[in-house]
């Protein structure tokens, strides 16, 4: 691959608590016993990476510390092997992403029943762990995701982390091919893509709720019925979408305790509540998980983090096939900051992917 730098480009976070990133000059990492070093071209941009740059999380064990490089949807051609890296069937100039889990440990109770997005030694992309807004990264071998060679880079960011929860918490949501489901936030970096995989990749009836001016957006990936929750009738119109029953699922996409609040109500019995979206502040529970109601109704919430390795490699192949695609618009490192304002201020539409490329 040529010789390597010695310094590159990365985006960190300087002010932590407040929205501030800075360009930085860092030195070109070295790859340890089963790790390779990666070239990234692309990082996706997420709502978690405000959190952690904001410390607003409060449910993290600590707060985000000055110099931490953020991002975990990171895209980038392998570039060297560490020590062992090899036994892995990672090779020089692969094409691999880097996740919101970065490395785990493979041994502990959750990485052996399946459950390895709950790692208990898990390493956090962007927190406390070096993260994908650089031009170079290390990572475990046997832990990077495979690009698919059809699917551009920038495309395929998102998928890493947005992508993969969302179908992630449809797997876990129990709905079927033509069971409605509702999704809380459906315009946003994570609801666009759950859109199109519930209802173009699993047979689902989408129910998009969202701001008024994300109606065509939602419906354009995939929602049949769209509700403004602007207006303040979404449990009567859900109602009369379904039926009088409700949906099967709800999935709450967005980091609202207001859309939390609202989510039971919009269940049928037998339902799901499907926690993904991490509200920011102090932690503050669901108002309307009333014990009574989900007793006579047999209703469920559950929690999803995000996908395991091979809902990643099966959300890349919904890309790849052209049932999924992200909706996004390409920034460079530079603009990190008014990305972030956008967000913060519920502006974005899909999603933001850096060139990381000088």
């Amino acid at each position: 691959m040529g010789d390597l730098p010695k310094k590159y480009k990365a985006a960190v976070y300087d002010e932590p608590g407040k929205i501030s990133t800075k360009l930085v000059d860092l030195d070109m990492p070295e790859p340890g016993p089963g790790e390779v070093l990666v070239n990234l071209t692309h990082s996706g941009v997420c709502h978690s990476d405000l959190g952690i740059m904001t410390n607003t999380w409060k449910g993290l064990p600590f707060p985000t510390q000055p110099g931490q490089v953020g991002g975990h949807e990171g895209i980038g051609k392998v570039v060297k092997l560490g020590p062992g890296a090899d036994l892995s069937n990672v090779k020089v100039g692969d094409r691999v992403g880097i996740k919101w889990i970065s490395g785990i440990c493979g041994s502990c109770p959750a990485c052996l029943s399946g459950h390895d997005g709950v790692c208990f030694n898990q390493k956090v992309s962007g927190y406390y762990t070096p993260g994908t807004f650089q031009q170079y990264v290390t990572g475990p071998a046997n832990y990077v995701t495979p690009i698919p060679d059809s699917l551009a880079s920038d495309a395929a960011a998102p998928m890493l982390c947005a992508g993969v929860t969302v179908y992630s918490a449809l797997r876990k949501s129990g709905a079927q091919a033509g069971d409605w489901v509702v999704l809380l936030g459906a315009g946003g970096g994570l609801g666009h893509l759950a859109c199109q995989i519930a209802s173009k990749g699993m047979g689902m009836r989408v129910i998009g709720i969202d701001a008024g001016n994300k109606k065509d957006f939602a419906k354009e990936c995939g929602a049949e019925v769209f509700i403004d929750h602007t207006q303040g009738k979404a449990e009567e119109e859900v109602k009369a979408a379904t039926g009088g029953l409700g949906a099967q699922a709800v999935l709450v996409l967005t980091a609202a305790n207001g859309a939390y609040a609202s989510g039971m109500g919009l269940l049928k019995f037998g339902g799901t509540l499907v926690c993904v979206g991490l509200p920011e502040g102090d932690l503050k529970p669901i108002a309307t998980a009333f014990p009574q109601v989900m007793v006579a109704k047999e209703q469920k919430i559950v929690g999803v983090a995000v996908g395991n390795r091979r809902e990643a490699i099966e959300t890349l192949q919904f890309a790849e096939r052209g049932v999924v695609k992200t909706h996004f618009r390409t920034e460079k490192m530079d603009k990190l900051n008014d990305i972030f304002h956008e967000m913060e201020r519920g502006e974005l539409k899909g999603r933001v992917v850096l060139d990381l490329q000088a």
